[in-house]
């Protein structure tokens, strides 16, 4: 039997940090949450709504999964994946998996900006 290793803390932040570039990127494009899933009212994407409506609707209906604290690294790869295909395919948006460069950047921003 494979061992499946569930995510790390490290690809967590990077997760995180993936929906938050995934939410500013659909906002400047100018696809709200309207344009996206629902027409009515304009809704500006956050980390928090992109988890909730795209990320764990397609998390759940393709691996069975409610929680990404049960992912495991292969399965991160296989819903970003299914996400940024159609994103892409959609709308012409594309983000990449943030990197460990990206992660070390933004930490190196916000303690700068702390300081």
């Amino acid at each position: 039997m494979e061992k499946v290793e569930k995510r790390t803390t490290r690809q967590n932040r990077a997760l995180h940090q993936l929906f938050g570039m995934l939410a500013d990127e659909l906002n400047d494009s100018g696809l709200d949450m309207k344009k996206v899933l629902k027409p009515g009212v304009d809704i500006p994407w956050t980390k928090s709504s992109i988890k909730e409506y795209i990320w764990r609707p397609i998390q759940e209906v393709q691996l069975s999964k409610k929680s990404t604290t049960d992912l495991t690294t292969k399965e991160i790869d296989e819903v970003f994946e299914t996400i940024n295909r159609h994103l892409g395919e959609k709308f012409g948006v594309y983000v990449p998996f943030p990197s460990i460069d990206e992660l070390m950047r933004v930490k190196d921003e916000k303690a700068n900006q702390n300081a």
